[in-house]
């Protein structure tokens, strides 16, 4: 439901690939949608035409990875991008704090959030979670 309203600025293709099984965060949903919500907002912002969601569970671990084809951040400026209230770039709106927020409700959970690069060039952020027990 949040994906088309993030892409309606510009014409994306955007590819999920998700488990067919369902997949349990052991967490608080809205905790959960957002941690999403700003990463598939910052994706679908910078993204030229394609933005990648993957998600897979393990046995006690979810995988979310998120990327597009934008002009990504550079490798070196990795940590400042996670830096509360830091904008790398001021050509698009926003705020500074959709990164470091997702890594913190990700760490609020025993979990990681990392950037890297996508393969198509642009920002990958790898998302690991806990799942809940079956």
């Amino acid at each position: 439901r949040t994906i088309p309203r993030m892409s309606a600025d510009h014409d994306l293709d955007i590819e999920v690939e998700v488990e067919t099984r369902p997949m349990w965060f052991a967490g608080e949903a809205q905790d959960l949608n957002e941690i999403l919500g700003n990463l598939l907002e910052n994706a679908c912002k910078w993204a030229e035409a394609r933005v990648r969601i993957c998600a897979r569970q393990t046995a006690k671990r979810i995988l979310i990875k998120i990327g597009d084809d934008g002009p990504g951040i550079d490798p070196r400026q990795h940590l400042t991008a996670l830096r509360r209230g830091v904008r790398l770039d001021e050509q698009k709106p926003g705020s500074g704090l959709g990164l470091a927020i997702a890594q913190d409700l990700a760490r609020l959970y025993g979990g990681t959030l990392e950037l890297g690069q996508s393969p198509w060039g642009g920002l990958e952020v790898l998302v690991d979670l806990p799942a809940a027990a079956d």
